[in-house]
């Protein structure tokens, strides 16, 4: 008798939607060279994505938080919330500090995807199309949203909820999406999503 197909991802993911919310880096420690110029962009970014968050939530949209493991293997997310909020991220971690029923994956490069669980979990939750927010819009971000493209999520990208460590390279980056992954750019206030909660 063939196995019968495990319906609960071994604890589990009980929401089922056709859009998920991607939170890129958002808990940051900002300890790299360009983090005083970024950091400038990332905490009104913050401010809007927490808004937006909100909504997203109070629709049944899921949120999952992708991050950074910062090189340590023996990390868990929880310690790395707790490390960024006593770095020069703090406000931003205050801002967007993840809910108990979040989800998160931890990512060991720039892409979200990249030998990390997000393709398995976005199955399982049934996601079609990805909201991808965070830092940095032409690093993390873009990578992300390539790997999105070549699964054939539709995507959307908030201008005002990315950012970089300049206006011109996250222009460069917002347009480069839009143009060539088909991306959806308007601002978050901007977005009427059609989703289904099953």
């Amino acid at each position: 008798m063939p196995k019968k197909r495990n319906q609960d991802l071994h604890g589990s993911a009980p929401d089922k939607c056709d859009t998920a919310l991607l939170l890129i880096d958002v808990i940051n420690a900002f300890q790299f060279p360009e983090a005083p110029q970024t950091l400038e962009f990332a905490l009104p970014m913050a401010r809007r994505l927490r808004t937006l968050k909100k909504s997203l939530g109070a629709a049944g949209v899921p949120s999952i938080y992708i991050n950074d493991n910062f090189g340590r293997w023996q990390s868990n997310f929880s310690a790395i919330v707790e490390t960024c909020a006593k770095s020069p991220g703090k406000e931003i971690v205050r801002l967007l500090r993840p809910k108990r029923h979040d989800y998160f994956v931890l990512k060991p490069m720039h892409s979200a995807f990249y030998s990390t669980t997000l393709d398995v979990l976005l199955r399982h939750l049934g996601a079609q199309r990805l909201i991808i927010t965070g830092i940095t819009t032409d690093i993390c971000v873009l990578f992300t949203a390539n790997d999105a493209y070549m699964r054939d999520f539709e995507i959307l990208v908030p201008q005002d909820c990315v950012c970089s460590h300049t206006t011109r390279q996250n222009d460069h980056a917002l347009r480069h999406m839009q143009k060539v992954l088909k991306a959806d750019i308007r601002p978050s206030a901007e977005l009427k999503l059609l989703h289904r909660r099953r």
